[in-house]
């Protein structure tokens, strides 16, 4: 049983995608704190340091630190769909630099929640080379699963989390729907009950959503943008802070 969570990562951590109606955004990692403080009948406290837009080398260089700093005794790590993205990779390096992330926690004595992240590719262009990137590095990495210390949920390979039902209307980050499903992937990986309210099972077994198209209005909305950011350096990220740098209570309640 965990008594405290802390997570770090980028915009699949930050929770992107299934946005609050006062603008915030929730996300798996949220979703997995409340069912921790559920199972635990007890506030735990829950820090969430991702920020949208990062790639591995600034995660680690500035959200990994902080995150140990903490002191929590689970603590997720997931990065690299950013480099993904990315014209050019170096395949071996990111690998490498994770790796080296991993045993750097367990060396602190805390628990890493190491996980893929949802594997977009079947609604994207070019999705197909996003998708053997995305492979590659998950098997370059899946030994790790079995060191003392290290529970790993693999997304990636989750199929059913393909459906387009599971992502926003970017196609790039998952909706409510998604991010709650690897919540539950993620507490039944850590041994915690899934609470049923959330309706993932029922939403599993209903009928696939139709095949995606990306259409001309699709291109210009998100294609294009995005496209503008990595042309002039910038990036969704931003001047954007975490939105839980400390520790605070997560009520069972919020269940």
């Amino acid at each position: 049983m965990f008594h405290s969570y802390a997570a770090i990562g980028d915009s699949f951590t930050e929770g992107v995608g299934d946005e609050m109606p006062d603008g915030s955004v929730r996300g798996w990692a949220d979703f997995v704190a409340i069912g921790l403080a559920a199972a635990a009948r007890e506030p735990i406290g829950y820090a969430n340091l991702a920020i949208r837009g990062r790639k591995l080398g600034p995660i680690i260089d500035e959200q990994l630190d902080p995150a140990i700093a903490l002191r929590p005794e689970l603590l997720s790590f997931n990065g690299g769909g950013n480099d993904m993205l990315r014209p050019r990779m170096d395949e071996q390096v990111t690998a490498s630099r994770f790796r080296d992330a991993i045993e750097r926690i367990r060396a602190e004595g805390i628990h890493v929640l190491m996980l893929s992240g949802a594997n977009p590719t079947d609604h994207l262009p070019m999705g197909k080379v996003f998708d053997a990137r995305g492979a590659r590095l998950t098997a370059a990495l899946v030994d790790l699963a079995d060191r003392p210390g290290v529970t790993f949920v693999d997304n990636f390979n989750d199929v059913g989390l393909r459906d387009i039902r599971y992502w926003s209307p970017d196609k790039l980050h998952l909706n409510a729907l998604g991010h709650a499903r690897v919540a539950s992937n993620v507490l039944t990986g850590l041994g915690v009950a899934v609470p049923v309210e959330w309706g993932v099972e029922e939403v599993a077994a209903a009928p696939a959503g139709p095949k995606s198209r990306n259409t001309a209005a699709y291109y210009r909305e998100f294609v294009l943008p995005w496209i503008g950011r990595r042309l002039t350096g910038r990036s969704s990220g931003d001047g954007r802070a975490a939105k839980r740098p400390t520790l605070a209570p997560v009520p069972d309640a919020a269940a």
